[in-house]
C-alpha cells in the first residue's frame, strides 16, 4: 500500500481534531554523545501535544472521540488508575467537546490531589474509585447500564483506548513521522503498556511495507501477553481499513523488550531513574516515571551494548505522560 492509499483509508474513518500540527522530531545530540555515539537518535515529541497537556492518548481519541459523538454520546466512561494519563486526556476530550466524563480508577482517593488526578478534578470529571484493575471493567458497565436507564447516552472507552479504533492514532502517525523525515528510521523505540500505540505503528509499517524495527519497551507486562494484545489490535485495525489479511500479518516484527519493568507497574528502577536524568540535563526532555523513563532505559541500553549501531537512524517515540513527575 502507498502512503497515499493509506491516507485515502484512514480518512474514509471520522476523527476530531484534537492533535492540530504534527509533532516536532528533534535531534537529542547530546544524549547520543554521552552515551559514547551510536546511532542517529532523534525524538518524536508527542508530550508536545498542545491538547489537554498532551501524550499518545490524545491521538487515540480523537478517533475514539468521533465514533462517540457518532452514537450522539453525552458521556464518555473510561477506566484507569489514580494517575493515568488516558483518564486525563479522555476527561480533557469530554470537556472540550461539551460531554460528561465518568472515570473509574484503580485506588484510593487521595488526600490531597496532584498530578493527572488534579486535572481530572478540574475538567469536572466524576471520579469512581475501585479497589483493584479487576474490578474496573464491571464497575464501567454498571454505570452505563444505570445512566441508560436515567435516559443517558453513555459510551465506554476501554482502557488505553487500545482498540483498532484508537490505535488508527498511530497509523496516522507513522505517515506523519515519514513527512519528516527523507527516509523511514532503522528503528523506533517507545514504551508500551495497553498494546495500541505499538499495534498502531506496526500496522502501519506492515501496510506500508517498511522494514523497520519497533520496539515496545514493556512498562508492565510479560513480553508474550503484550505481544498477543498488540497481534489482535494489528488485525483488528486490518478490518477497519479493509486490508486483506496478508497485508497486516506480514512484515515488521511485534518486538517487546519486557527487561526494565522492574518491581512493576509505575515502580521506578535504578535505569529508569538514570534515564530521566541524563534526558533532562543533557536535552532538558522531561521523562515520565511510569512508562518513557523505562522506555528510554531501554534505549539506552540497546545503545550501550551495541545493538544499535552508527549506521542507523533511531526514533525515540516520546508517549508523553510527564505530568506524573508531580505526583
Amino acid at each position: 500500500m502507498t502512503p497515499a492509499a493509506l491516507r485515502e483509508a484512514l480518512a474514509r474513518v471520522a476523527a476530531v481534531p484534537l492533535v492540530g500540527a504534527p509533532t516536532p522530531l528533534e535531534a537529542v545530540p547530546r544524549l547520543s554523545t554521552l552515551l559514547g555515539g551510536g546511532p542517529r537518535l532523534l525524538v518524536k515529541r508527542d508530550d508536545a501535544i498542545a491538547f489537554g497537556f498532551g501524550g499518545h492518548k490524545v491521538r487515540k481519541l480523537a478517533f475514539v472521540a468521533a465514533a462517540a459523538l457518532a452514537e450522539r454520546a453525552d458521556t464518555l466512561i473510561t477506566a484507569g488508575g489514580v494517575q493515568s494519563n488516558h483518564a486525563r486526556v479522555t476527561a480533557a476530550a469530554a470537556a472540550r467537546l461539551g460531554l460528561r466524563a465518568v472515570l473509574v480508577v484503580n485506588g484510593v482517593e487521595p488526600e490531597r490531589r496532584t498530578a493527572n488526578a488534579l486535572l481530572d478534578a478540574l475538567l469536572g470529571a466524576e471520579i469512581d474509585y475501585v479497589a483493584a484493575p479487576a474490578d474496573r471493567g464491571p464497575r464501567m458497565l454498571e454505570i452505563a447500564d444505570r445512566l441508560r436507564r436515567e435516559g443517558r447516552r453513555p459510551y465506554v472507552i476501554p482502557v488505553g483506548a487500545s482498540t483498532p479504533l484508537g490505535a488508527l492514532g498511530y497509523v496516522a502517525a507513522m505517515l506523519e513521522l515519514l513527512d519528516q523525515l527523507p527516509a523511514a528510521p532503522d528503528a523506533i523505540v517507545h514504551a508500551s503498556s495497553s498494546g495500541g500505540t505499538q499495534a498502531g505503528l506496526v500496522a502501519a509499517a506492515r501496510l506500508l511495507g517498511l522494514p523497520l524495527r519497533i520496539v515496545g519497551v514493556s512498562a508492565d507486562q510479560p513480553a508474550a501477553m503484550l505481544q498477543a494484545d498488540v497481534r489482535a489490535i494489528v488485525s483488528g485495525i486490518g478490518e477497519l481499513l479493509k486490508a486483506s489479511p496478508e497485508q497486516v500479518e506480514r512484515g515488521a516484527a511485534i518486538d517487546v523488550d519486557d527487561r526494565f519493568v522492574g518491581d512493576g507497574y509505575g515502580i521506578p528502577t535504578p535505569a529508569s531513574r538514570e534515564a530521566i536524568e541524563l534526558a533532562a540535563r543533557t536535552e532538558a526532555l522531561f521523562l515520565d516515571p511510569t512508562y518513557t523513563a523505562k522506555a528510554m532505559a531501554g534505549l539506552i541500553a540497546l545503545v550501550r551494548q551495541g545493538r544499535l549501531t552508527d549506521r542507523q537512524t533511531v526514533v525515540f517515540w516520546h508517549t508523553g505522560g510527564q505530568v506524573g513527575l508531580f505526583t
